[in-house]
């Protein structure tokens, strides 16, 4: 993709030169000594970290990162590579800073075994045993919770239920498709019944009536009271379920906001989202008639490349399209390159050099 024009970037720099809670919250980011949400006592906070630094040997996978974030649902979004797994890998105890602290839920996530039990977890990796079935994985990894057989067993087929695979469930997971797959990991990070859910790109490769299934199951969970963490590389995905953002890029903390902030951001700066269907060169003709896209390339048989400005509302019309059976859609992700030029970006106005 083109590097951003002279217009956009200069778009994204007006966006901060004026007041506002994003370029706000993004001056505060810079400053290690103020937390983001200082009015908030330490034992009230989903997070609380403390110029959290993580060094894999010379490299740097989150930088001297400062936050405390009260419980509620939050979106991470950063390009890939940003440092939002290190960052997820930190908060549950899979890594230990090299320097500052982290804790989560007011305990430390390296010392606390009672925390795991608050905490549910679905990891970007897939990790899953292809020749065991449903029932079997997601029963197993309830017992490492500390539940015994029986109280376990009770727990996983609960929490297929609430996902819809539980007639699936005897099933090997290798005959499972891939958001059958997402939806049995997804049962095992609630199994528990956790009160704060950390997702890492829970949407990947999901087809639109996966998405909206996994949406649907989110926002049930979120209007239950329950805290979420979402990391994603892809605007509307977090959107679709909070409006509370936390910018990371480089490992470093740029902004948090609402999503009209990120959009003012964003505004003038199109997204490439690859779509693979049946019928790509008839699906093309559609989006463009429709408004949808501004572009519409078809890169292989059956794998279509557009570029759009309404993330949202494409998501929303393959979704509904999909359901009526007018197309058969059976990929659906987002290229990286547009949301790291916004980011480059906003480095160079952190930075001073914009």
């Amino acid at each position: 993709m083109d590097p951003l024009s002279t217009r956009q970037c200069a778009n994204v720099a007006v966006a901060f030169r004026k007041e506002s809670p994003l370029r706000n919250s993004l001056l505060l980011a810079a400053d290690r000594r103020i937390p983001i949400v200082s009015h908030l006592k330490a034992f009230n906070m989903l997070l609380d970290l403390k110029n959290v630094t993580r060094l894999y040997g010379t490299v740097i996978g989150v930088n001297d990162l400062t936050l405390d974030l009260p419980p509620g649902a939050h979106g991470l979004l950063g390009p890939n590579g940003a440092g939002k797994t290190t960052l997820l890998n930190l908060i549950t105890g899979q890594l230990s800073p090299t320097l500052g602290s982290v804790r989560v839920l007011g305990e430390s996530p390296r010392l606390s075994s009672r925390l795991r039990q608050r905490v549910g977890y679905l990891p970007g990796s897939e990790g899953m045993y292809p020749n065991v079935s449903a029932i079997e994985w997601v029963t197993y990894l309830t017992r490492l919770q500390g539940y015994h057989a029986k109280k376990a067993g009770e727990l996983a087929r609960n929490a297929l239920d609430r996902v819809g695979i539980a007639e699936h469930m005897h099933r090997n997971i290798s005959t499972y498709s891939r958001g059958m797959r997402q939806r049995a990991r997804l049962a095992q990070a609630i199994a528990h019944e956790p009160e704060f859910l950390i997702l890492d790109e829970p949407f990947s490769g999901l087809d639109p009536i996966a998405r909206h299934a996994m949406t649907v199951f989110l926002q049930d969970w979120i209007a239950h009271g329950h805290s979420l963490l979402l990391a994603s590389h892809v605007l509307h995905e977090i959107e679709s379920l909070t409006r509370s953002f936390l910018l990371l890029c480089g490992g470093r903390l740029l902004a948090s906001g609402s999503a009209d902030d990120i959009h003012d951001l964003l505004a003038d700066i199109p997204t490439e989202v690859m779509l693979r269907s049946q019928d790509a060169k008839r699906l093309a003709a559609e989006l463009i008639g429709e408004g949808l896209v501004e572009s519409a390339r078809i890169i292989e048989d059956g794998l279509l490349k557009v570029t759009t400005s309404s993330s949202l509302d494409l998501s929303h019309y393959l979704n509904r399209v999909s359901g009526e059976g007018r197309h058969l859609i059976h990929e659906l992700r987002t290229a990286d390159d547009s949301l790291q030029d916004v980011f480059n970006s906003l480095m160079k106005i952190h930075r001073g050099t914009a």
